[in-house]
């Protein structure tokens, strides 16, 4: 389907913001997504590590990112790119509005997860594994 609608994005929303799927597998791409991030202000994500490399352009606001021991400050215009693996936490006082592109499938992990059963023989990137449903 070369064209997407405005009608068939989709819409999730989580405790810190909501993310509008533009493209995606299941909508036609093949490997790529593509997203619209709206952060509310004084909102914190998660720490995680994605399996994939993003490219995060800010449209509007500012962020702040804790990317592997390193705070980066952007502002509208500004474009990120974020490793794959690397642990991140993404930030804002007054709220941001960003457009994230993405190879998909792209799973998010908690870094520093273990369970009792695999603390000794699970390396991080091992992780469970979660599609995000605005990027399959």
């Amino acid at each position: 389907m070369p064209v997407i609608h405005r009608s068939e994005a989709r819409r999730t929303e989580t405790p810190n913001a909501v993310m509008t799927t533009l493209g995606s597998p299941t909508q036609g791409t093949t490997t790529l997504a593509m997203w619209q991030v709206e952060m509310r202000p004084h909102a914190q994500g998660p720490l995680h590590a994605m399996d994939a490399e993003q490219i995060w352009t800010l449209l509007t606001g500012s962020a702040t990112v804790a990317l592997a021991g390193e705070t980066l400050a952007l502002s509208a215009g500004d474009t990120l790119v974020l490793p794959a693996d690397a642990a991140r936490r993404i930030a804002t006082t007054e709220g941001f509005t960003a457009v994230v592109a993405s190879t998909s499938p792209s799973h998010a992990y908690n870094p520093d997860a273990r369970t009792p059963e695999d603390a000794c023989t699970l390396a991080p990137r091992d992780a469970q594994r979660l599609l995000p449903p605005w990027i399959g």
